[in-house]
């Protein structure tokens, strides 16, 4: 199945108990903002968080930018609660947090559509357990599913691994599972948010690993980020070249085309289409 071309290259954590915070993301250079009512949100905060937070998204303001709220998860005494709160400001997307199997998602995807306010909305799908990486070609299937949010601090806890490196089956699964059903797939977070380097690099892994773009904990993170995951002006010139090869191959009656000496086919024009697709959305983003 083709996946989407909507750009998702920079995911923001905004905790939602900070009005200021979520203000300053109307202005920031992103594609997307996960509002963050659990783990940003201290126990003896979360009700004023959520109410705050249905307000906030009740005015808008947030532009183009895709607008997920993480709630607590049902097996906390908070979740229900939240999604109660958010539904009346017909949220675009709910993140479920520790997503075991798919009967999490359809136990969120019925309280959804029990609510006229959110017939819209989708569902993403915090993939940070062990139970729920296995589980993830079913998950990616299920109602509503928009996108996987990889969590790989969770995920190194549960597995006891201490390198990126031991959690690559885990990412690939997961990237298998989401392009199987179309759905976006943002990989992690990089803790060390002043380490622009280490950044670069784990952007330039997982964009070649093929995720559609990063979560982050900081708004200094962002360019380095939006810069990885965006296609390069050679990469749209190439995509243009063999679209236009492409098509004057066909009008002569030929299946495949030739640039650069390499063969343009069918798929090659669909990648090329894709990648035109997400470069005018980054750029009708940034003329906002």
């Amino acid at each position: 199945m083709t996946q989407t071309a909507l750009p998702c290259r920079s995911v923001l954590y905004v905790p939602a108990s900070r009005a200021r915070a979520m203000e300053k993301a109307k202005g920031l250079p992103i594609d997307a903002i996960i509002f963050d009512l659990e783990d940003a949100v201290a126990a003896d905060g979360k009700a004023a968080a959520r109410n705050l937070l249905a307000e906030t998204l009740k005015a808008g303001g947030f532009g183009q930018r895709q607008q997920i709220v993480r709630i607590n998860g049902f097996d906390t005494e908070w979740g229900a609660d939240d999604l109660a709160a958010i539904s009346a400001a017909r949220p675009q997307a709910i993140l479920l947090p520790k997503v075991n199997s798919a009967k999490d998602i359809e136990a969120l995807a019925a309280l959804l559509d029990a609510t006229p306010d959110t017939a819209q909305t989708k569902i993403w799908a915090m993939m940070e357990t062990p139970q729920g990486i296995l589980n993830a070609a079913q998950i990616a299937a299920a109602p509503r599913m928009a996108g996987f949010v990889i969590g790989t601090n969770d995920l190194a806890k549960d597995l006891k691994s201490r390198t990126r490196g031991a959690m690559v089956t885990a990412l690939q699964l997961c990237l298998l599972a989401a392009r199987a059903q179309g759905l976006l797939c943002v990989d992690g977070v990089y803790n060390a948010f002043k380490d622009e380097a280490g950044l670069a690099a784990e952007c330039t892994q997982g964009r070649d690993f093929g995720f559609d773009g990063k979560t982050l904990i900081h708004p200094a993170q962002i360019a380095v980020t939006n810069a990885a995951f965006a296609p390069s002006e050679a990469e749209i010139d190439l995509a243009r070249r063999q679209i236009t090869a492409f098509n004057d191959a066909q009008s002569r009656g030929e299946g495949v085309a030739v640039v650069d000496g390499k063969i343009v086919e069918n798929l090659h024009v669909e990648t090329a289409r894709t990648t035109l697709a997400i470069a005018d959305a980054i750029a009708a983003s940034e003329a906002e």
